[in-house]
């Protein structure tokens, strides 16, 4: 294996690229499954999974195969022209999620931004609510992505900070409050509800048991669209096919990301039944790359994978055993567990403002990845393929680093 000087390439990042991250000091080169090595050959189990990008884990054989078989073929045509592979795509993800249509995108936040655009029209057309008036709520501590629209209807400071003027047409209202949200829907302006099931990068923010289903009820009630943004919740993370599963809830609009390509490319997926999809008529929404060949063959053989290998299932007994095997530490400096499937959290009770971070420094240093978010915040998230070996061996590495704290 060739070595590559770290502190040089962590060096040329600094100089060359904008300082919009503050990553761990480590340089990863490969990886594989669960686990990825850094350019000096070490070993670490990735407990952060690309944000819940890699669910199938890294470098999936079935999804890498599609991904070469048809980047030697066609990668993109642009919506000028049909290509062989949307269609079945588009069947194929309609027929699993049970909807009528899909608008292929690439990032999760212009997934969000699509959303957010149908649901508008929509209320215009079928709500007959005034031409610019219509409002769309949304949860207090939300991360839907980064673009203007989006920072305008955020709560955390870091992303909204001199980046206005904002757009209006957005209620905040407090996560996991069903009475705020029943108040909010008495506007009849109110055009949808956009919720992340569960609330990620605010720390796995799990809503009380039955909140999802109220709100569904609620919005119906109102008719209000209900958009579940599942980009890091869905495709097997909570131990369903979509976290929103977990109560029977069926969005009016689906936003899909992540781990729809299983980590390879930006792949994004919209859906809804025709009233709501078809208020889009052609020139209103699109993209170079949405639905390229490339990308259709991608999410398939990612979607296939999860299902043939019960992902889901795993993450679901996989996370109850780590939840249970952190909360066995009774560690004073964690102070709560929180998660659902394998999406979790720990909160550190510290004086040091940092701990986390001089946690996540400690692990990385005994070879296991995680990130701190918020703060005092650490997320777990590792692949959907994890065994219970290495929930043992990275149960092992929080107890041993935790030592720090001490």
């Amino acid at each position: 294996m060739q070595m590559v000087d770290t502190p040089l390439q962590i060096a040329l990042e600094e100089k060359y690229g904008a300082h919009n991250y503050h990553p761990l000091p480590v340089v990863l080169s490969r990886g594989s499954g669960v686990h990825v090595w850094d350019t000096q050959g070490k070993k670490y189990l990735d407990f952060l999974s690309g944000y819940s990008a890699l669910n199938q884990g890294h470098c999936h054989p079935s999804i890498i195969e599609a991904l070469v078989c048809q980047a030697q073929q066609l990668t993109l045509t642009s919506r000028a022209f049909y290509n062989n592979k949307l269609g079945p795509y588009e069947k194929f993800l309609c027929t699993y999620f049970g909807y009528d249509k899909l608008l292929p995108m690439n990032t999760g936040v212009e997934a969000v931004e699509t959303a957010i655009k149908i649901c508008r029209k929509w209320a215009y057309q079928h709500k007959n609510i005034p031409e610019n008036q219509a409002i769309v709520i949304v949860c207090e501590g939300n991360f839907h992505g980064r673009t203007s629209t989006v920072i305008s209807f955020s709560s955390d400071p870091d992303s909204k900070h001199q980046f206005g003027p904002y757009m209006p047409g957005f209620v905040s209202i407090p996560f996991d409050d069903i009475e705020a949200l029943r108040h909010a829907l008495q506007n009849p302006c109110v055009a949808g509800f956009l919720v992340e099931p569960i609330q990620g990068e605010a720390g796995v923010i799990v809503p009380t048991d039955g909140y999802l289903r109220k709100a569904w009820e609620a919005c119906q009630e109102a008719r209000v669209l209900f958009l579940a943004d599942e980009i890091q919740t869905g495709l097997g993370r909570t131990g369903a096919r979509l976290a929103c599963d977990h109560e029977n809830v069926r969005p009016d609009i689906l936003i899909l990301g992540k781990a729809l390509s299983g980590g390879t490319l930006p792949v994004s997926a919209v859906l809804a039944d025709n009233e709501i999809m078809l208020v889009i008529q052609p020139g209103q929404h699109g993209s170079t790359y949405g639905g390229n060949p490339l990308a259709c063959a991608v999410a398939e053989a990612s979607i296939t994978v999860l299902e043939k290998e019960k992902m889901a299932l795993n993450a679901m007994e996989m996370g109850q055993k780590f939840r249970k095997r952190i909360e066995q530490l009774n560690s004073r400096h964690i102070a709560v567990v929180r998660g659902k499937g394998l999406m979790n959290a720990i909160v550190i009770d510290h004086s040091d403002i940092d701990a986390a971070w001089h946690l996540c420094l400690e692990m990385m240093q005994q070879g296991l990845l995680a990130k701190p978010t918020h703060g005092d915040k650490i997320r777990f998230a590792p692949p959907l393929i994890i065994m219970e070996p290495q929930i043992e061996e990275a149960v092992s590495i929080l107890e041993k680093s935790l030592l720090i704290l001490d």
